[in-house]
């Protein structure tokens, strides 16, 4: 029989990470044991960026971009265990993960105004608590003082492998070598704008290289235990 989830009405674990080191699926784990929403905060600039493809703006164009994330309408699901992104009525849940998408997200994310925008929408959900939030400037930006803040790490090597699996469904020569640059290089790019690779202080770091997902989830639990003692007896219950 499947455990009910714990309950925590105000609590808020954020969690970022580089591409690669297991934080989305991993924030969707654990926001389902805790029972919590759970927030991708990339799919909202991936959102942004589906739009301006799709309406023929230029990502590049600053202004017309920033316009445009402004005045969108977007609704994300936070179920766990189901995702959705829908912007101004049209559902982008698969189309943000095509290769279009991901080629120009970077430069999407790096916008001021666009990230000005969508760091607002992050703080409300935030400050609504009871929720999961993950992303790369989550700790330091969006929920600073988050009673569990962590930072997913993982090797070049075994971030390549996963994100190679993850789209490829292989991690053979061919699809390591398909994802490797894209993967360096987006990481690279972004972090210009945060470093998501230092864990800033009070931010609980957790190498994830060669942990399995389940140690992962694990490890995290046991840091939520430790920022928040009375999570400890509602773990319990579902164990």
């Amino acid at each position: 029989m499947t455990p009910e989830p714990v309950r925590l009405a105000s609590l808020v674990v954020a969690i970022d990470g580089s591409s690669g080191s297991g934080k989305s699926s991993v924030s969707r784990r654990v926001a389902g044991v805790l029972g919590l929403a759970c927030l991708d905060t990339g799919a909202m600039y991936r959102a942004v960026a589906a739009a301006a493809l799709d309406r023929g703006i230029d990502p590049g164009d600053g202004a017309a971009v920033a316009a445009l994330a402004r005045a969108a309408h977007l609704e994300q699901s936070t179920d766990p265990a189901h995702e959705s992104v829908v912007i101004d009525g049209l559902d982008v849940t698969a189309a943000i993960r095509e290769p279009r998408v991901s080629a120009v997200v970077s430069e999407v994310a790096r916008n001021p105004e666009v990230r000005a925008e969508l760091v607002a929408r992050q703080r409300a959900v935030a400050e609504a608590g009871a929720v999961v939030i993950e992303g790369r400037d989550i700790t330091t930006v969006v929920a600073p003082d988050a009673p569990v803040r962590l930072l997913l790490t993982a090797d070049a090597e075994a971030r390549v492998a996963r994100r190679a699996q993850e789209l490829h469904g292989a991690s053979d020569a061919a699809a390591l070598a398909a994802t490797r640059d894209s993967i360096v290089e987006r990481d690279a790019r972004d972090a210009q704008v945060n470093d998501f690779f230092t864990a800033a202080d009070g931010v609980v770091e957790i190498d994830t290289s060669r942990l399995g997902f389940d140690e992962v989830v694990d490890a995290v639990l046991q840091v939520v235990v430790a920022r928040v003692p009375e999570a400890a007896a509602a773990l319990e219950a579902v164990r």
